[in-house]
């Protein structure tokens, strides 16, 4: 499986399971995302989901590029774009709390995924960055939108991004985007993590993951996020795109 869906008591955990391609997004990684998200709200017992990539080198390296280069035209790409960025934002507005258990490297639309998360646990060996403009393209999947909201500096959110580069645990807890960092065993960190929210009746939890959400609807978050895709969708369809993607293709054989 490229996936696995646990329950651990009353935390739902999603675990990326492709370790060899540094657990890459592909096709059925993202109808994982969407049965995660079917699951939580067909079970109200739900306290947390977890969202994490098998070992300890990386949470994840984004869409893999393998098999997504294939796409070469506009019209190609948006249905990918268009599809992973709704499950992300299913995911964003999941009814609980959504805890980024980032165990290693979280770049491109890995760091997309985590950004988007509620929170972010990370281990203190691992970088995170958006790196796509390496790639001559934009976020794709709703990340710069998510990080505008959740960085409290415009400036830092915007210097993240156009920076495109990968940055040191250290750096992202300063910056705000990592909640707490962590060494050692993440599953210690999991649970000294979720140790006091746990004593609170997870109906509040709720209550206010609804209050973010209401927010989130106001500002019609998700028509930003559309529009973030279909700019993602153009910058894919441009030769220098496909350029850049080539020469990282050559370089990681």
């Amino acid at each position: 499986m490229t996936f696995t869906i646990n329950r651990e008591e009353n935390i739902l955990r999603f675990t990326i399971n492709r370790p060899k391609v540094r657990n890459a997004i592909n096709h059925e990684v993202i109808a994982g995302f969407e049965s995660l998200v079917t699951s939580v709200h067909n079970d109200s017992t739900i306290q947390f989901v977890v969202i994490t990539g098998e070992g300890n080198e990386a949470f994840c390296s984004g869409g893999d590029l393998s098999i997504f280069h294939g796409l070469q035209t506009e019209e190609d790409a948006f249905p990918m774009l268009n599809r992973m960025a709704t499950a992300l934002y299913n995911i964003a507005t999941l009814p609980v709390p959504v805890i980024a258990l980032v165990n290693g490297h979280a770049v491109g639309g890995g760091c997309e995924i985590a950004t988007a998360c509620d929170f972010r646990l990370v281990s203190s060996h691992a970088k995170a960055g958006f790196i796509q403009g390496t790639l001559a393209i934009t976020s794709g999947w709703g990340g710069g939108t998510y990080l505008f909201e959740k960085l409290a500096r415009q400036d830092i959110a915007m210097q993240m991004l156009c920076e495109a580069k990968p940055l040191l645990a250290h750096s992202l807890l300063d910056n705000g985007w990592a909640t707490q960092l962590y060494d050692g065993n993440k599953e210690q960190a999991l649970e000294t993590f979720v140790h006091e929210m746990k004593q609170v009746e997870a109906s509040v939890h709720r209550a206010y993951k609804q209050m973010l959400i209401r927010k989130w609807t106001e500002q019609k978050l998700l028509e930003q996020i559309k529009e973030e895709v279909k700019t993602c969708s153009k910058l894919w369809a441009a030769d220098e795109h496909h350029e850049a993607v080539q020469k990282f293709l050559k370089k990681r054989k």
